[in-house]
């Protein structure tokens, strides 16, 4: 079965830095476009980044562009979001997301992240 881990998370300074990795597992995992999205207290989840199944192509919110990076180690069914310059408002649960053709979204379980002083 399709397996979704985050992990990374913690409490940061603002102007700090920290690195999510979400572990993936049951289906090919380079075929595919992963996706980073966030949910913030109150909010709807929103995407943050995503990246295509080679690597070579990727999009940010413009919230996160040039601080953020979304990259993949398919060798090892990894995807990572590195994120620098934190700001209070990133603080949010944050999630990976893989689309699979015919099998629809699949999450994983979330890391929060929060950005404080």
């Amino acid at each position: 079965q399709v397996q979704l881990v985050e992990s990374g998370g913690g409490l940061v300074q603002p102007g700090g830095s920290l690195r999510l990795s979400c572990a993936a597992s049951g289906f090919t995992f380079s075929s595919y476009a992963m996706s980073w999205y966030r949910q913030a207290p109150g909010k709807e989840r929103e995407l943050v980044a995503d990246i295509t199944g080679a690597g070579g192509s990727t999009t940010y919110a413009d919230s996160v562009k040039g601080r953020f990076t979304i990259s993949r180690e398919n060798a090892k069914n990894t995807v990572y979001l590195q994120m620098n310059s934190l700001k209070p408002e990133d603080t949010a649960v944050y999630y990976c997301k893989a689309y699979l053709q015919y099998r629809g979204a699949y999450w994983g379980q979330g890391t929060q992240v929060s950005v404080s002083s």
